[in-house]
């Protein structure tokens, strides 16, 4: 548009030319003015000359040294506000006064008096009008409007009160515009809303095609989880990006904002269906008690902090070795508390390590927990693979000096965090859970007053390490999205739903179980990442779609790592009274070979014998079948060192033996 290249040049132009513009411009709306004078009064246009010309060349010459004086020229049009509008009109005043006193009072031959009194007030309308205009142009508001009309189209499902709140909202947005509503309830349609018009969802593809829409926000708080998935199978055909809005209990208390948008639920990506807890379940081994969570700053260890201050304990103690970790939750919760409870617990933040024997022995001694949460545990599959030791120490003598310190200062009950990976596992995290497993299915036989239980379940979800955020990091920078192999395939929990469910079948616990949590149907994390693709408002780029916008690379799968996950050993899982939470029938070690065996694998892993400590494992866990062999990086180097060292006095023994050779 040649406008804006215009508005430029004027902008860039030294200050004495702008005023000379100015001047010029003020010039011409004088001679103009008196023009338009003569009009109104002779009710014909006349030429400027002949008896007119005394009054044309009168009015520049008066107005201008008025209007310098006035201080009109000093003022920056497009910051002109009304300040310098009742200048102008002071200005104009004075001139008027002058002018008509000569035109009109006094009198000049061949000019009707009346003009002296018509001129100055066109003037007046003809100088405010360009200084509005200067600002209108020159001070931004042109382009401002010009933003607006070039706003994104946005469409809101659901026209109830959160849809209409929203909208709203969005009314004083610089890049968003609303365009129309989409709602299921037949009494909208057709009605007219903020001046836009709600549509059935038979429309949406239509509506999107005809209004241009970039963007679906779905204000539907209220929708139950099936209806959520129908709508998202719908829009994911359209290529436009989804956004949603909390649920009702978030919007509850306050007005909807823009702030309250953000990217898809975790759920509404995997289409699973919540199960409210049971309040009863929740509250059974930690209201009023003293609870203990290891792993308090990890992703499921402060999930599971959340839902216990819920829960009104008397004491929650938060074990961590992570310092940042463990003041980030104590701090949070601290929050909670502070605006929740009428009679907080007290939080007792302690930096640990539950290989830390001495150290965990007077935590417990101390504080004597009668619920004990234990998810302190290294689960990165590629880290511990590579760091086996330091994954067997954390994962194995941690929750053996946990579940010792619980039996002896008599904990009521003791909750193993576990996963799927324990199941015929074919990695060292894997492994070292399941002999975490067996730990406390040993326990239970020798110790009945210490109820101890395991819960086991796939991946969560919403972590700083999961894939759902490193997707959208990826999704946001243009990709590539990578995925670690096309069939590999996983379960897939929330982190809330994992902690409540942990707590729930901890309560349901009489000593020795494996909970299993029902994590649904198995999920390709193709699927996965396609479904984000597509729901932000892309095209995977692939053979069937070459134009398409991000590209999904397959990078093979990482050491250790199984194309499918399993949740049972056997094939007898028990119903339990949690329709989400089962349970599994697998064979204890005795307390009394199990812990021959472990002393010997400690004192290994004191030794550093990374061999050793494999081969252990492997007797252990007679499932354990290792993908990969010895990996740990630590033991690959020193095994090159080596090699390298014996090579060099190869070396050396040949070069001592050729030289007494030649000497004999």
């Amino acid at each position: 548009m040649i406008i804006e290249p215009t508005i430029a040049s004027l902008l860039s132009l030294p200050r004495y030319a702008k005023r000379a513009i100015a001047l010029s411009m003020d010039a011409s709306l004088c001679m103009l003015t008196l023009w338009w004078a003569l009009y109104l009064r002779l009710g014909e246009w006349v030429p400027l000359s002949g008896d007119s010309w005394p009054a044309a060349v009168a009015a520049p010459l008066l107005a201008l040294p008025i209007f310098i004086v006035s201080g009109l020229y000093r003022a920056v049009f497009r910051h002109v506000s009304w300040d310098a509008l009742a200048t102008i009109t002071q200005a104009v005043i004075l001139y008027g006064i002058v002018y008509s006193a000569i035109f009109t009072a006094w009198g000049v031959p061949g000019v009707p008096r009346t003009v002296g009194l018509i001129q100055p007030i066109l003037l007046l309308i003809a100088v405010g009008s360009s200084r509005a205009f200067g600002r209108y142009f020159l001070g931004g508001r042109y382009r401002d409007r010009l933003r607006l009309h070039n706003r994104k189209n946005v469409l809101i499902y659901g026209a109830g009160a959160a849809g209409r709140q929203l909208a709203a909202a969005l009314a004083d947005a610089p890049d968003l515009r609303v365009v129309g509503f989409i709602d299921d309830d037949r009494g909208l349609r057709g009605s007219v809303l903020g001046g836009v018009r709600v549509r059935g969802p038979e429309k949406l593809f239509a509506v999107v095609e005809e209004l241009g829409v970039a963007e679906i926000f779905l204000a539907i708080p209220s929708a139950s989880r099936n209806r959520r998935n129908e709508i998202l199978d719908m829009i994911r055909a359209l290529g436009v990006a989804v956004q949603t809005l909390p649920g009702l209990l978030d919007i509850a208390h306050g007005r909807v904002t823009v702030s309250d948008l953000k990217p898809l639920d975790v759920e509404d990506l995997l289409g699973r269906h919540i199960v409210p807890p049971d309040v009863t379940l929740m509250e059974t081994n930690n209201r009023g008690k003293t609870v203990l969570v290891t792993g308090a700053g990890g992703s499921i260890g402060s999930e599971l902090c959340r839902q216990i201050v819920a829960t009104a304990p008397t004491r929650l103690i938060l074990v961590d070795a992570n310092e940042y970790s463990l003041y980030d939750i104590h701090r949070e919760l601290a929050k909670l508390i502070g605006e929740n409870a009428d009679r907080p617990p007290e939080i007792v933040p302690l930096l640990a390590s539950v290989c830390d024997e001495m150290r965990i022995r007077k935590i417990f001694g101390a504080w004597r927990p009668d619920t004990v949460y234990h998810a302190a545990a290294y689960k990165h599959v590629p880290l511990v693979e590579t760091n086996l030791i330091e994954g067997v120490r954390n994962n194995v003598l941690g929750t053996w000096v946990t579940a010792l310190a619980a039996q002896d200062c008599g904990a009521s009950n003791f909750v193993l965090i576990s996963t799927d990976k324990a199941v015929r596992p074919t990695n060292v995290m894997g492994a070292s859970k399941r002999l975490a497993e067996l730990i406390l299915q040993a326990f239970a036989e020798e110790t009945p007053s210490t109820c101890f239980s395991m819960v086991r379940f796939g991946n969560v979800l919403g972590s700083s390490g999961s894939v759902v955020p490193h997707f959208r990091q990826q999704i946001s920078r243009g990709g590539p999205v990578t995925v670690t192999h096309r069939e590999v395939t996983r379960y897939f929990m929330t982190i809330p739903e994992a902690a409540q469910l942990v707590i729930q079948a901890g309560a349901m616990a009489k000593g020795g179980e494996v909970f299993v949590l029902d994590m649904g149907e198995p999920v390709k994390v193709l699927d996965l990442a396609t479904r984000m693709v597509e729901l932000s408002g892309l095209r995977v780029r692939n053979d069937a779609c070459p134009d398409g916008d991000v590209e999904i690379v397959f990078t093979g799968l990482r050491p250790g790592e199984k194309l499918y996950e399993e949740l049972l050993i056997g094939d007898n899982p028990t119903a339990t009274g949690h329709p989400r939470i089962m349970m599994a029938s697998e064979t204890p070690l005795p307390m009394t070979e199990l812990t021959r065996q472990l002393d010997q694998l400690f004192s290994a892993a004191a030794q550093q014998n990374v061999r050793l400590v494999h081969a252990r494992l492997c007797e252990l866990v007679t499932e354990y079948v290792s993908a990969d062999g010895i990996v740990d990086r630590l033991f690959i180097e020193e095994q090159a060192s080596n090699s390298k060292i014996e090579l060099t006095l190869v070396k050396g023994l040949r070069r001592s033996r050729a030289i007494n050779d030649s000497a004999s």
